[in-house]
């Protein structure tokens, strides 16, 4: 029960930040929100899970964004595409990419480098970068 509610307040929050965030600039319009929400060390690899938000009018059929990843120096430690799938307006998603070979506290910085593929039918050109807003609950810093 109280899991279901920690989780309710994020998803509350994530949404109030979405709209306070557009409420801010009306020339930014709409956007996409990802926040790293948690970062989990397995056995011989890293579990990020990112709560997605799309504030666009219309669904986001396919959004995925190259990543760099920094090691705990400031290097980049590796290149990769996080395929965050279909976001439907207005509604949270969470999205969970495991990294093998690495524990999470060897990550410092997560660069979201833009977006590699958008496909938004209903949206402008540009939908998953304009405006983009970054955020994370964790120690590693997320930037874009």
């Amino acid at each position: 029960m109280k899991m279901m509610q920690m989780a309710r307040a994020t998803v509350l929050a994530v949404l109030g930040c979405a709209s306070a965030a557009a409420a801010q600039d009306d020339d930014l319009g709409a956007a996409v929100l990802i926040e790293l929400n948690a970062a989990k060390t397995n056995e011989g690899s890293c579990t990020l899970s990112f709560l997605v938000l799309n504030g666009h009018a219309g669904q986001i059929d396919k959004a995925v964004y190259e990543t760099v990843l920094f090691d705990a120096a400031g290097q980049v430690d590796r290149l990769t595409l996080f395929d965050f799938g279909t976001l439907p307006p207005g509604r949270p998603r969470v999205r969970q990419f495991t990294i093998p070979g690495a524990a999470c506290d060897g990550f410092s910085r997560i660069l979201i480098n833009g977006a590699h593929t958008c496909e938004a039918a209903d949206l402008a050109d540009g939908a998953c970068e304009t405006g983009l807003l970054l955020k994370t609950r964790t120690e590693i810093e997320v930037i874009g």
